[in-house]
């Protein structure tokens, strides 16, 4: 039997699945160390210091993209969320120490490192795959945008070596795995929290459509949005981490005039993967600047530190430490040392829980248009299942606990659903 696999490339992670003649879906595993792990971190690593003059530095994925980073002391770029530029216009290429870089390109790197891990495991996987899309790609105003985005993915997996590309919405794929538990039919909710967008179909499951095979019929809708775990991290930077590089203080110009330090700078500190886009010439000089005039000196200083020793990777580590402990327990401590910064700001889960409230409200007004569109109350619905990361946050399930109730909540698997979702997919295809 030919191989029918499924990937879900995540702005955060990503996963593969191969699906079985027995109708299952098996996780590909990568190694991350001494250990094993079915999620691969979706980031790259270019160090020009490991190839020789005048040769096009390749780019490592994944864990070992970490570990070259690391490695290496900081040196060369360490890039992440690449999906969520996929719907821009103003992303075509980029320049790495003198070589330019196509946003596919970029992505191809990580595919093809997914492709090679999943062979070394299961053998040749062909040339097809179905692959998770949101509802809405990130910063995507128009179904152009949209259509962009799907066209600029495929050309990726063409370059890594696939020649036949399905796309299925993510959240419907996470159906597919979600229905396997189910012994009746139902309409369920399916909610996939990523690191970019959060996407939610409603979908008839159960015994029934198994036995007579899913149709586009079954899935009464689909919708989403540009708010996810990256946009929860962004607040916990913006309220706990900005404040101590300088955000909110006041420098004298030259011209003897006391102005605030440009909030502009903060807006790429939220962004861990816009973070190397003050590493300019430019830009240096201007913290330089305000560093001479300013009233808190140190705390430019300690901005300058961060953006030259590209040390995104190590405080976005301590921003998502910060808010898995407030997903577990009403408290925690953020903390983020490297000389000369020394960060230390308590944080409670009712704190967080405002800083995202905007957020939370975006992602209810989602939900009920859903419901709308689709002539549905929430009293239809079956059970709502929830997948991603960002379906721990307590204020998530809180909103769904009270829209639909806590007895029908329903998770696991949150960050492989998709992708055993997918290779099902594949497998009725």
């Amino acid at each position: 039997m030919r191989r029918v696999i499924g990937l879900d490339f995540g702005t955060t992670n990503s996963a593969v699945a191969v699906a079985t003649p027995d109708g299952s879906a098996v996780l590909a595993t990568f190694a991350d160390g001494a250990q094993r792990t079915a999620t691969f971190r979706s980031l790259l690593h270019f160090n020009p210091d490991s190839v020789g003059p005048g040769q096009r530095p390749q780019g490592v994925a994944g864990p070992e993209a970490i570990k070259s980073y690391l490695e290496s002391g900081g040196r060369g770029r360490l890039i992440q969320s690449m999906k969520s530029y996929l719907a821009s216009r103003l992303f075509a290429d980029t320049n790495l120490f003198g070589y330019f870089y196509t946003l596919e390109d970029l992505i191809a790197v990580i595919i093809r490192a997914l492709r090679v891990a999943a062979e070394a495991q299961f053998g040749d996987i062909g040339r097809s795959v179905v692959v998770g899309r949101p509802a809405h790609f990130s910063g995507a105003a128009t179904e152009e945008d949209d259509e962009l985005a799907l066209n600029r993915l495929r050309a990726a997996f063409e370059q890594a070596g696939f020649e036949q590309v399905a796309f299925e919405f993510e959240p419907v794929a996470a159906a597919y795995q979600y229905e396997q538990q189910l012994d009746h039919d139902e309409l369920v909710l399916i909610g996939d929290f990523g690191g970019g967008t959060s996407d939610f179909s409603l979908i008839r499951l159960g015994p029934s459509t198994r036995r007579t095979g899913h149709r586009r019929s079954d899935i009464l809708g689909v919708d989403g949005l540009g708010i996810a775990g990256d946009a929860f991290d962004s607040t916990i930077v913006r309220h706990a981490v900005a404040p101590s590089l300088g955000l909110g203080s006041q420098y004298r110009s030259p011209f003897d005039q006391v102005l605030p330090v440009p909030a502009w700078i903060y807006e790429r500190v939220e962004r861990w993967e816009h973070l190397s886009f003050l590493k300019t010439k430019q830009v240096m000089e201007t913290l330089q600047r305000i560093k001479f005039g300013a009233h808190e000196p140190e705390k430019i200083e300690a901005l300058m530190h961060i953006v030259n020793d590209d040390l995104g990777y190590q405080l976005y580590r301590a921003v998502e430490r910060t808010k898995f402990e407030l997903s577990a327990q009403p408290a925690s401590t953020f903390v983020f040392r490297d000389r000369p910064v020394a960060i230390k700001k308590p944080v409670s889960r009712t704190e967080f829980e405002a800083w995202i409230a905007p957020k939370l409200a975006a992602l209810a007004a989602c939900i009920d248009r859903l419901l709308v569109r689709c002539n549905v109350t929430p009293a239809d619905v079956g059970s709502v299942f929830l997948t991603g990361g960002s379906s721990f946050v307590p204020a998530v399930r809180c909103l769904f606990e009270e829209k639909f109730g806590a007895d029908r909540l329903r998770g696991g698997e949150e960050l492989t659903t998709v992708a055993r979702g997918l290779a099902l997919r594949a497998l009725r295809q």
